[in-house]
């Protein structure tokens, strides 16, 4: 997820507590008002939002959702690739077995209708993303789930890759730049996350590439040039 400038607030680290048993959610954090756009509303981040929203808010949440898996198996031609080369980036598989951990943002009043505008753009014009309902647990109180609005890549959008060995996108990713940077860094950022989320977040296909583009790193370019990508 993506276009990336510097986020008005940085999402707290959170101490680390195991996932607990999934109580029933609480009903959505969004209250109508007048005008018809909620007073408050939650948008999840499992991307490039969980280090860059880009977008005002009022509170963040690290935490996790149940029933997906997080996969590098969006083609992105603009923030980290291009027509030529798309870029790799990820998406939400459903997977009853899944947990994708991320960061939940609230926003309120204003900043409901300001950060909608501008996900829109990043996210759907330029991603190729839909939006879907998600339920969130937070890190520290897994126990009280909030509704939550998610940006997720199907099959259908035209930007869609699918699924490849993780070598071979590690092998996209090394070889791909777009306006919001390297394709490198995004997949860094998102593995440096999840080191901070502690030993409970795993995510073996983040884990794999990460593995993979260790290994061919050295062979892409000279060591001075591969540790200025890093």
């Amino acid at each position: 997820m993506k276009q990336e400038s510097t986020a008005q607030n940085t999402p707290p680290a959170s101490p680390p507590l195991s996932p607990a048993p999934s109580p029933t959610p609480s009903p959505p954090a969004q209250h109508p008002r007048d005008d018809g756009e909620p007073q408050a509303l939650w948008i999840f981040g499992y991307g490039s939002l969980v280090w860059r929203p880009d977008f005002a808010y009022s509170d963040s949440r690290v935490g996790f959702v149940r029933g997906y898996s997080r996969r590098f198996w969006q083609g992105d031609t603009f923030h980290r690739g291009s027509d030529k080369m798309p870029g790799r980036v990820v998406t939400l598989l459903e997977d009853h077995e899944g947990c994708t951990w991320g960061v939940a943002y609230q926003v309120r009043g204003e900043q409901v209708s300001e950060a909608l505008k501008y996900l829109n753009v990043r996210e759907a014009v330029l991603g190729g993303y839909d939006t879907k309902e998600v339920t969130f647990y937070p890190q520290d109180t897994p126990d009280q789930p909030l509704k939550a609005l998610a940006y997720v890549a199907t099959p259908q959008n035209p930007g869609y890759l699918g699924p490849a060995p993780e070598e071979a996108i590690a092998t996209q990713i090394l070889a791909c730049r777009g306006f919001s940077g390297h394709n490198l860094e995004y997949l860094l950022r998102l593995a440096d996350f999840m080191q901070l989320c502690g030993p409970q977040a795993q995510d073996e296909h983040l884990a794999a590439i990460v593995d993979a583009v260790g290994t061919m790193l050295p062979c892409f370019c000279p060591t001075e040039q591969a540790l200025a990508l890093v």
